[in-house]
């Protein structure tokens, strides 16, 4: 079963260039580590020498975890976009109804997301509840220490 996952162009970007790293870098660091140890001797009670295999082994199931990712990744073309309502790639300004409190986020596949930089998932909580709203329509959003209310004040693209 394939899982769609969608991405901006730098979320994209760097997808790739971790892959290529594990590929070109890490790949043949592990190679070698596995060498070094078969060098030192009987390998049925080489501790390094098992250690390397299964280090290598979780790179492999990374590395094929991460291609499967990429096979289906797809690339979110924002000028597409709805501004009408909150999608991916949303920049929202909320109005949280408890303390009056604003504050932005901007919605984002789940691999790219920050809270420092401002952006969550749209697989989050909150990410959830947002999705779909409009300039004026109140989110009420269940998370696991209460019900937050925000009034959606703003909708727009990066």
């Amino acid at each position: 079963m394939s899982n769609v996952s969608y991405y901006t162009a730098e979320g994209l970007k760097k997808l790739k260039e971790e892959l290529n790293y594990l590929r070109d870098v890490e790949r043949p660091k592990s190679s070698q580590a596995i060498a070094d140890a078969r060098d030192k001797g009987d390998l049925s009670e080489n501790a390094e020498y098992d250690a390397a295999k299964e280090a290598q082994g979780l790179l492999e199931l990374k590395i094929s975890k991460m291609e499967e990712t990429l096979s289906n990744a797809r690339l979110i073309d924002e000028s597409q976009l709805d501004t009408s309502k909150v999608l991916v790639l949303s920049t929202v300004k909320l109005k949280n109804q408890q303390n009056g409190m604003e504050i932005s986020y901007t919605l984002v596949a789940e691999s790219e997301a920050d809270l420092k930089a401002g952006k969550i998932s749209v697989t989050s909580p909150i990410g959830k509840g947002l999705l779909g709203k409009e300039v004026g329509d109140v989110a009420e959003i269940t998370v696991p220490n209460g019900t937050l209310k925000f009034d959606i004040l703003e909708i727009s693209r990066n």
